[in-house]
C-alpha cells in the first residue's frame, strides 16, 4: 500500500445517521461485506499495513491516526486494535422474508449488548438465518455489540418487530416450532420432537421470559446440565441450546 498522509483531525458522527464498528474482525467482517457501506476507515499506520488488499475498496475514504487519536474516537476502554470503522447501517430485513429453511433465534427484552453480541455469534457459527428482537427493550446497533459478535452481524440478520408475540405467531405461521427456554421445563431440548424448522426463544437473565411470550411458545425445554447450577448466562444457553439442535 502507498504512504499516506497522517492526520490528527477527529470527526464527530453523527447520532444514529451512521454505525461506529471497531476491533479487527468486526472490521474485516464489514470491509468484506459488499452490502455494508463504509464512510470511513480510522486506522492506524500499523493496522492499515495489516489490512492490505481489505482497504483498497475505501481507498478514498482512509484517515491514518495515531493510535491515541482512535482512543479519543471510541472513549476509554474500548480494544479498537487501530481501527474504527463509521458505516451505514445494514438494512433490516422483514420478518415476512425469512424463509422457513432455517433456525432462528428470538429474544425477549434480552438488552445487554455484550451478551446479545455473543449471542449474534454463536448464530453464525450454527447457522442461524435471523435474530428476531423488539424494537424496545433491546439494544441498539453500537460498537459493543459489534465487538462482542466479532464480524458476525455482517452475516445474521437481525429483524425487530413491535410486537414479539405477534411475531412468534407469524413464525409458526410460517411453519417454525417454536420452543422457549425455561431451566425449570419438565422436558429438555434433547426430547423435544422438531420434524421441520424452528425458532428458540430466550428472556433476559433473572427475569425470563415474560407470560405472554411463554403462552405464545409450542414448548418450554430446558438444557440437560448435570451440575448444580440449572441455569446459565443467557449467551451461554443460545449456544449450548443451538449446538443441541445441531446435534440432532
Amino acid at each position: 500500500m502507498g504512504a499516506r498522509k497522517e492526520s490528527r483531525r477527529i470527526r464527530q458522527v453523527p447520532p444514529r445517521s451512521r454505525e461506529i464498528i471497531y476491533g479487527f474482525h468486526p472490521a474485516v467482517a464489514a470491509l468484506r461485506n459488499s452490502k455494508r457501506v463504509v464512510h470511513q476507515v480510522h486506522v492506524t499506520r500499523n493496522m492499515a499495513e495489516r489490512l492490505g488488499d481489505d482497504l483498497k475498496a475505501v481507498e478514498g475514504r482512509i484517515e491514518i491516526l495515531r493510535p491515541a487519536d482512535i482512543d479519543r474516537l471510541t472513549g476509554p476502554g474500548a480494544v479498537h486494535q487501530g481501527i474504527v470503522i463509521e458505516a451505514a447501517p445494514l438494512a433490516q430485513p422483514d420478518l415476512e422474508s425469512i424463509g422457513a429453511d432455517g433456525p432462528v433465534v428470538v429474544l425477549d427484552q434480552v438488552t445487554d449488548p455484550h451478551n446479545v453480541g455473543a449471542i449474534v455469534r454463536s448464530c453464525a457459527a450454527f447457522g442461524v438465518k435471523a435474530v428476531v428482537m423488539t424494537a424496545r427493550h433491546s439494544p441498539e446497533a453500537s460498537a459493543v455489540l459489534a465487538k462482542s459478535a466479532s464480524g458476525a452481524l455482517e452475516h445474521v440478520a437481525i429483524v425487530k418487530v413491535t410486537n414479539l408475540a405477534r411475531a412468534i405467531e407469524q413464525l409458526k405461521d410460517a411453519g417454525f416450532a417454536v420452543i422457549g427456554l425455561d431451566s425449570e421445563a419438565p422436558a429438555t431440548i434433547e426430547q423435544m420432537s422438531l420434524p421441520g424448522p424452528h425458532a428458540v426463544v430466550l428472556g433476559a437473565e433473572g427475569k425470563g421470559l415474560r407470560q405472554l411470550t411463554r403462552k405464545s411458545c409450542d414448548a418450554m425445554v430446558r438444557l440437560d446440565l448435570p451440575g448444580t447450577l440449572t441455569s446459565l448466562n443467557v449467551s451461554n444457553a443460545a449456544a449450548l441450546a443451538l449446538y443441541a439442535l445441531v446435534r440432532r
